[in-house]
């Protein structure tokens, strides 16, 4: 179904908050066997996609999330060559991976393939074709079940999922962590998007006392994403890799070697400052 209508686009990450698009025009609307699939067009943000009525990604500001989800963790590991996406479907995050030229091989294990299938429809800015290139394996199904069933063992793990309070709340789990630890090579990240301190604190606490359970580094970052409508955490995790002790010298020293420009929002400037938190958030959440 497909409809042009002008219709307004709101969001309550709680019962108490209410934010959106008055101006939203909704250009796409399925329903797959696994949610409601939505794409809209904005004035502020370009073209967007919701699951269930939830924000997942816009054209105007995908930059600001991939960027911060991929690039920390993937230069914190001196030569990542294989990596595994959790979710994934708009290929942003796929996209982002390319740009590391050691890549030698990116699973996106995605649920829904009416996910991908809308995004090469309507978000070819997001993913710029990244699902045709040759080192991306997309497979249709369970994240959780491919991680059970793989043998491989990834260098960067990239969690770009739906959050815990969806059908991926089982994937946000020390058991789960404790079976994606099999998948994981000698030296390799996770990356992890939190949510909204602001909005979900007790649940974004939560996943940090349980990534801090499982991992022996568990960095935290932090982007103000418009989409999200609020500041939004991220995790990096490793037991062998620190992606905030890395210095603004490393750091441009790697994108430098590996020949990666053409960044909207993360820098080697910025990397430091992404792990900053303010004192009372980190009292929030408990963070070190």
């Amino acid at each position: 179904m497909t409809a042009h209508a002008a219709s307004p686009l709101l969001f309550r990450p709680t019962a108490d908050v209410i934010y959106g698009f008055p101006r939203a025009q909704r250009i796409a609307s399925v329903v797959s066997p696994h949610q409601h699939i939505e794409v809209w067009q904005t004035p502020q943000l370009g073209t967007l996609f919701t699951l269930d009525g939830r924000p997942m990604t816009s054209v105007g500001d995908e930059f600001i999330y991939h960027e911060c989800m991929v690039h920390p963790a993937t230069l914190a590991h001196p030569q990542p060559k294989k990596a595994l996406v959790l979710g994934g479907g708009d290929g942003g995050a796929a996209r982002q991976l390319l740009m590391h030229p050691g890549i030698e091989r990116i699973v996106v294990a995605e649920l829904d393939e009416a996910v991908v299938q809308m995004a090469r429809q309507h978000l070819f800015a997001v993913h710029r074709g990244a699902f045709d290139d040759a080192r991306v394996e997309l497979v249709m199904g369970d994240a959780g079940s491919f991680v059970a069933a793989t043998k491989e063992q990834f260098d960067v793990v990239v969690f770009d999922l739906t959050p815990p309070d969806s059908p991926a709340a089982e994937l946000y789990t020390p058991a789960f962590y404790a079976r994606l630890k099999a998948a994981l090579a000698p030296r390799a990240a996770l990356s992890m998007h939190l949510g909204a301190p602001h909005f979900h604190a007790e649940r974004v606490a939560a996943l940090l006392d349980g990534l801090r359970g499982s991992f022996a580094i568990v960095d935290v970052i932090s982007a103000f994403v418009p989409l999200y409508g609020s500041l939004w955490l991220m995790a990096i995790a490793s037991d062998t890799l620190d992606a905030a002790a890395l210095f603004r010298h490393d750091v441009d020293d790697r994108l430098r070697a590996r020949r990666i420009d053409g960044l909207r929002y993360y820098s080697a400037a910025l990397h430091p400052a992404l792990f900053t938190l303010p004192h009372a958030l980190r009292d929030t959440l408990g963070a070190r």
